[in-house]
């Protein structure tokens, strides 16, 4: 089973997932396991791809908190891993900021996406999210990641989140986002959130974006497609709030299908 305890610092809960080419012609999952606050559940997908859904058994991640989930596609499987519900990040009983750690890798010839739901930082909450993505040179990706800044008609909490990719061994991606108390000054002005309460991002990495990038250009009024070095290409929106977010996302990944 995955890894949970308690102590005077928080809950720590580890969930992790395998996928495997089953030699049939679709995937398996030898690991799925999950415990506490965190719970996975397989969920109906197609003949080549398993679906997981990311249940939150528990309210969370709390002050003190440390979730990690992590999650490796192995050569030629396809995995698909959503979430049931929004991730409310709210402020606990123990001090200190509250982690959530997401690590991914997917083989060369293997496929995954990765499109929880949102993530709401809750007034009083303090979370900092690290997502690194390791992908083998001919691996594709589809990484969305969607965070909303307070409930509603509520100032946010203060959220940190980092997101790696690699490609190969190469970094095409590394960037970090603070918003709310305590934040470097700036943050919801006109260079960054521009006042809105709702940012994406969304990553796709394909090999054939290799010899074909993409062209840099807005995408509507609040997001932006650039390319990123080697197979990948990046999306980066705001909106004031989490459906027209999710909209605009939803657009950009038509466009590059």
């Amino acid at each position: 089973m995955g890894g949970t305890g308690v102590n005077g610092a928080g809950v720590r809960s580890v969930a992790r997932i395998v996928a495997r080419d089953d030699g049939r012609g679709g995937t398996s999952l030898p690991v799925l396991e999950s415990d506490g606050p965190l719970a996975l559940r397989r969920t109906r997908g197609s003949a080549a791809e398993a679906r997981v859904m990311l249940v939150g058994a528990m309210s969370g991640p709390l002050g003190g908190d440390h979730f990690t989930v992590r999650a490796r596609v192995e050569e030629g499987a396809r995995l698909c891993v959503g979430s049931a519900a929004a991730t409310i990040a709210l402020p606990g009983q123990a001090k200190g900021e509250a982690r959530y750690d997401v690590r991914l890798r997917v083989a060369d010839g293997a496929e995954l996406h990765w499109a929880p739901e949102q993530l709401i930082s809750a007034r009083g909450s303090e979370l900092r999210v690290t997502t690194l993505a390791d992908l083998a040179p001919t691996a594709r990706l589809v990484l969305r990641e969607e965070q909303v800044l307070g409930r509603a008609g509520e100032e946010p909490g203060r959220l940190t989140s980092r997101l790696t990719v690699r490609v190969g061994e190469r970094v095409v991606l590394d960037q970090e986002l603070a918003c709310g108390p305590g934040a470097p000054g700036g943050w919801d002005g006109p260079a960054v959130l521009a006042g809105h309460r709702a940012v994406g991002q969304l990553v796709v990495v394909r090999p054939a974006l290799t010899a074909e990038p993409v062209r840099a250009r807005a995408l509507g009024e609040g997001a932006c497609l650039v390319p990123l070095a080697g197979p990948a290409a990046l999306v980066t929106a705001v909106a004031p709030d989490a459906l027209r977010l999710r909209r605009t996302l939803d657009e950009a990944l038509a466009s590059l299908s």
